[in-house]
């Protein structure tokens, strides 16, 4: 009770002599506008596309509607038996997936992609393909229009993991765009569990359809996907094989 008397006493007498001196205690100099305007080390310039959906100046091109094997290759490294028809990249049935030569981290990517024009099949037997991105979490592809499937498992979705959020898909024979941001997966230091897991922005037709998403592990056919995985550095993109010709235009990319 005397500590807090006698520090109740100091106040008083302090405010008294501010008010008779008409003083004001020193304290941190006041802001200016400058001490918050940074100016090194000056942002990158990239020269954007002149049309939508092309790729800017820092892109690296995937594929430009004409060789398939500069970035492309199948599962063994060898060439891919996926055919260029038209200017774009088709998957033929049995062919198996198709990979990228380069790895991955966190990107931007661009991808156009067409359904045949001739409807065969319902549900997931109708236009069904697959981007996966590090060759492990799979943006789903697939003829969505008029067409009733399980949520997470049509256009767009995360595939067994998020539904889009809305069904942005264009009809059959049409061409339609994903836009994805991704971020990949830290890992701690034991190797076996996420640090933070990986996460995924999707764009359908200009339509935001997956806002950020935290994945919860591999894609799996079967089951609930993991947050343990093997730890893994920079993967490959693939493109899916699902026994359906989808057709793929336009994959530009840009590592972040």
């Amino acid at each position: 009770m005397k500590k807090v008397y006698l520090s109740g006493i100091l106040l008083l007498l302090g405010i008294t002599v501010m008010a008779q001196t008409g003083q004001v205690p020193s304290g941190p100099a006041p802001m200016k506008p400058e001490m918050t305007e940074f100016y090194e080390p000056e942002v990158r310039v990239v020269q954007p596309a002149t049309i939508l959906g092309m790729a800017p100046s820092d892109a690296i091109i995937l594929f430009d509607g004409n060789d398939i094997n500069r970035e492309w290759e199948d599962s063994e490294g060898k060439p891919t038996r996926w055919v260029v028809r038209d200017g774009a990249l088709v998957c033929v049935k049995g062919a198996g997936i198709i990979r990228t030569k380069r790895k991955f981290n966190d990107f931007q990517l661009h991808i156009e992609w067409r359904t045949p024009a001739e409807v065969v099949g319902d549900g997931q037997g109708r236009g069904n393909s697959g981007v996966f991105l590090q060759g492990l979490y799979e943006v789903q592809v697939l003829d969505s229009y008029n067409n009733r499937t399980y949520r997470q498992g049509q256009a767009g979705s995360i595939y067994k993991q998020y539904a889009p959020l809305v069904n942005a898909s264009r009809k059959p024979g049409e061409w339609q765009t994903y836009d994805i941001i991704y971020t990949a997966p830290r890992f701690s230091s034991d190797s076996t569990q996420y640090f933070t897991p990986p996460r995924v922005t999707v764009l359908h037709n200009g339509v935001l359809i997956q806002n950020n998403v935290s994945l919860r592990g591999p894609t799996l056919y079967i089951g609930i996907p993991e947050y343990s995985i093997r730890k893994h550095g920079a993967e490959p993109l693939v493109l899916q094989d699902h026994g359906d010709p989808v057709a793929f235009r336009n994959i530009w990319i840009r590592e972040l």
